[in-house]
This record gives structure tokens, sequence and C-alpha cells, in this order.
């Protein structure tokens, strides 16, 4: 998605979380800060593996840290808009996951912005890269693109 001129549409995404903007992610130029798309990036990836039960935030012994992440922007968010975060997967290594992202304002099917998003798996203990659990894989299939 990083060579992408124009922005994704609601079409291109496989699953969707939803967002509400709060009063202080207004910048002073009123609009949602640039920092605050990456929250709504990690928060929908997160909310999509607990949901499916492959997460436990507290006890899971392997775990996704992000290494990498890339957000283009082509129209402003700000409060009081619903985001509507798309979400598919692209690439899954042995290890590692890439998503892609789309945040859509309110009720619109062009992106405000999209960008990319990568887990590397790895012991909770250790933070040693390990194999994606069986049961996440799984997960990861339903959401790649193209499938």
């Amino acid at each position: 998605m990083t060579d992408r001129v124009n922005p994704s549409v609601r079409s291109d995404y496989i699953a969707f979380q939803q967002h509400s903007t709060r009063w202080w992610d207004n910048d002073s130029y009123r609009h949602v800060n640039n920092a605050v798309y990456y929250s709504f990036f990690d928060s929908a990836v997160n909310q999509i593996l607990i949901e499916a039960g492959v997460l436990n935030i507290d006890t899971s012994p392997v775990i996704g840290l992000v290494v990498e992440t890339n957000c283009r922007y082509y129209a402003p968010i700000a409060f009081p808009d619903t985001i509507h975060t798309g979400v598919r997967v692209s690439k899954i290594g042995t290890s590692s996951v890439h998503y892609e992202i789309g945040l859509f304002r309110n009720d619109s099917d062009h992106a405000s912005a999209d960008g990319f998003f990568v887990h590397v798996y790895v012991d909770r203990m250790t933070n040693k890269p390990q194999p994606i659990p069986d049961d996440t894989r799984k997960l990861l299939e339903t959401l790649r693109a193209g499938r």
C-alpha cells in the first residue's frame, strides 16, 4: 500500500472496527493529530484478535509486537467523527504478519488515511521470535486479501 496515490475504498477491506474520535484527539489545527491515526490502527488489529479469542493481553504466551507502521493521509478527521477502520492481511510469514488498514470518516467510501502495520510474534517472556500460533494463523488467513 505504500505506493498508493489515491485513497483506498471500503470494499478493499475484509473486517471493520468502529471507533469514536475524542475531544482531546484534536490538535491546534482542529483535526485529529497524526499520532492518533496509529492508535486507531493498533486498536483495530488488537480488537479483532481479542474478539476472535486468539489474543489474551494478560496471558497469551506468544504476542505480536509492532515492528513497522506507515500511514498516508488524504483527508482530515476531527471530533466528533466516527471512524470505521478497515483491516486486511496482505502477507503472512513464519513469525510476522503485514496488515493493511484504512480509516474511513463517518459514511465516506474513500479512506481519510490508509497504511500498514506489521506484527512480529514473540515469546512474551523472552521477546524472541516465535511462529505465529496455529489459531492466530487460521484467523489471519480469513483476513487475507484476495483469498
